[in-house]
């Protein structure tokens, strides 16, 4: 039995939230060296490197000026993982689900904390300990991040564990 004494953990990073409002879509992702998603709940541009044009890439350091395609999607139900427990990584290859418009638990990054209707941002720059993961979500902007969308926000403060609910494209 959990007993939660003061909040709910806010979910896991590339769940789907108010699935009502969701559009989501099937996407291939790239399989070029560095270009496929490490986590769930990142957003993906679409690729243009020779033989994968059209497919879904990783946000890097070079994407400042592009808008998102959207998020990678948590697959749920799944049969086909392999991960140990609390870990979860995206195929390198093949389809999977991308969030175009609708709400989404991210794991957020960065200093900066995060309150309901601030605007988010990606991380473009060189990963450290305070920045894990090239092309997460954070609050702040700076040199290494660009706004997401002017239409994404976030919907209130993260948890204890940095997960926190988006709106994306509403």
């Amino acid at each position: 039995m959990v007993a939660y004494a003061f909040r709910m953990p806010a979910g896991i990073p590339g769940d789907v939230n108010r699935i009502a409002s969701a559009t989501i879509e099937t996407q291939v992702v790239s399989s070029a060296a560095g270009e496929a998603p490490l986590t769930y709940g990142v957003p993906v541009v679409l690729s243009s490197t020779s033989g994968q044009v059209g497919n879904v890439r990783v946000m890097t350091s070079g994407d400042t000026a592009l808008q998102p395609y959207g998020f990678i999607v948590r697959p749920f139900p799944t049969q086909s993982s392999q991960d140990p427990l609390n870990v979860s990584t995206p195929p390198t290859s093949g389809l999977v689900d991308i969030l175009k418009r609708g709400y989404m638990t991210v794991q957020l990054q960065g200093p900066t904390a995060a309150a309901k209707g601030g605007q988010v941002f990606v991380f473009l720059g060189t990963t450290s300990t305070t920045h894990a993961v090239l092309g997460a979500v954070e609050a702040a902007t700076s040199t290494n991040a660009a706004l997401l969308s002017s239409n994404s926000y976030f919907m209130g403060p993260a948890d204890s564990n940095g997960m926190v609910e988006i709106a994306f494209n509403l």
